[in-house]
């Protein structure tokens, strides 16, 4: 550590736990980091935007599964933890984590106006001796060139007056084998003072940290991450649709070949991408890479071949219906299984579900959905014509009144046994009976060995 005085200080600061910190946004990263933070022994101020996300606060209620209600109201109590939407108090504050969406343009060009407007947030009260630190997944580059600018509008130099850093949040929504704190976290700073801080802070909110060189290098490690995820989705994504036309049930194939201990690593395919990194981060890196004139077409060939999954799963739906019932898609009553864009969590983020309704929409069909974590669709910046619409109940009427049920999201609440018993047709993109060892029959195989009627379902993988 240099002997910048006001490095020196805050690091004295970080150390004693006097030194208090801020969460910008908070969302499914936003306030479990800002519970982890509070944990550790630190003072934390939560800032939003969504007045009702700081009224759930106040009321001790967790909208986040990751975040325990018990959890959350014992740091409240304990005076750790609290929200507001009033940013002026930001120059309260020691340490100030961005954890704001960075999502895509219609044009698929990264939009990072919610970081644009935070970091001008930030700068009216920016003051001598703050840690300002990037969460939010972008492009390499991002916190040197967009951050760092804006704050210095301030007439404040980093590495002189405040220092910066970027962490990539690493949240899995629904994974119970990893919570915030027991996630190896990626820290960088703008120049040395700037490091030795971020690896003092983070390295006292969770359990391993692991310093690179440089912001930018940060920033790649996120993208290369979730990059990596949404390739081998595509690879196995299209191995569906060869395996499929060859009439080789792809899941057989992956079950088998990830019995091979090493070489090998299971991806598992599906009706598109969902959640907020893995279907936006790689066209971060598209972009960015033009300014290099550096060509991306493995990466731009994985987006295209996941964007065109639920148009693929739509023509296995409408010629099911057509083959099982004899019935146009545009004259069906189509169930959706499942909103979420991932099982056991209420996240709709970039969901495939919310693709094949419209597309099924479009069509002409009469479509409703179930979801035991979503009873209603919120508000989305691409689907705002679904908002609203509710669960159905799910009962054996009910299913019985659709003649296709398509699963989309494989929730282990459901009731699969009783969904074969009632449904006609179901369209499976997830393995989801299979996995559970329901029978049913294939595409004209609808009777039994006698010519009497069977009494499986027709399920079409898809």
């Amino acid at each position: 550590m240099s002997h910048h005085p006001l490095a020196a200080e805050l690091l004295s600061a970080i150390e004693s736990r006097r030194a208090k910190a801020a969460v910008i946004g908070l969302g499914y990263v936003g306030l479990p980091l800002a519970i982890s933070i509070a944990r550790a022994g630190f003072t934390v101020m939560g800032f939003d935007i969504d007045a009702s996300k700081i009224d759930a606060i106040d009321e001790g209620k967790s909208y986040i599964e990751a975040v325990p209600e018990p959890i959350l109201r014992a740091e409240c109590e304990a005076g750790r933890f609290a929200a507001t939407t009033d940013f002026l108090a930001l120059a309260d504050y020691d340490v100030i984590a961005i954890c704001v969406p960075t999502p895509l343009t219609k044009n698929r060009d990264p939009d990072l106006s919610y970081v644009e407007n935070t970091c001008r947030q930030i700068a009216k009260s920016l003051r001598p001796g703050q840690l300002i630190v990037l969460e939010s997944t972008t492009y390499p580059g991002t916190t040197q060139d967009v951050v760092k600018p804006i704050l210095e509008q301030s007439e404040l130099r980093a590495g002189e007056h405040f220092f910066l850093g970027f962490s990539p949040e690493r949240e899995d929504p629904g994974n119970r084998e990893f919570e915030t704190s027991t996630i190896p976290k990626i820290v960088a700073g703008d120049g040395a003072e700037a490091s030795a801080l971020m690896q003092a802070f983070y390295g006292a909110v969770v359990m391993t940290v692991v310093p690179v060189s440089s912001t930018a290098t940060a920033e790649a490690v996120k993208l290369t991450e979730n990059i990596f995820r949404a390739v081998n989705i595509a690879l196995v994504n299209e191995l569906k649709l060869v395996y499929d036309a060859m009439g080789i049930d792809v899941w057989e194939v992956i079950d088998a070949a990830k019995t091979k201990p090493f070489g090998y690593m299971p991806f598992y395919p599906g009706p598109g991408l969902g959640g907020h990194c893995i279907p936006i981060d790689p066209f971060y890196l598209t972009w960015k890479s033009r300014e290099y004139d550096q060509p991306t077409r493995f990466i731009e060939l994985a987006g295209e071949i996941n964007t065109f999954m639920p148009h693929y799963v739509l023509e296995k739906l409408a010629e099911a219906l057509d083959r099982k019932a004899g019935k146009a898609l545009s004259r069906s009553r189509v169930l959706i299984l499942g909103l979420a864009y991932k099982k056991n969590v209420p996240d709709i983020r970039e969901s495939p579900s919310l693709k094949l309704m419209e597309l099924i929409l479009e069509r002409g069909a009469e479509v409703a959905y179930h979801d035991p974590f979503l009873p209603e669709i919120p508000r989305t910046r691409e689907y705002g014509h679904l908002k609203g619409r509710r669960s159905v109940e799910w009962s054996a009427d009910t299913l019985a009144g659709f003649d296709a049920v398509l699963i989309a999201t494989d929730h282990d609440t459901i009731d699969y046994q009783q969904l074969a018993d009632c449904c006609p047709l179901i369209v499976d993109t997830r393995n989801a009976m299979a996995r559970r060892g329901i029978a049913g029959e294939g595409l004209g195989q609808s009777n039994g060995p006698d010519g009497s009627a069977a009494n499986h379902p027709t399920i079409v993988k898809a």
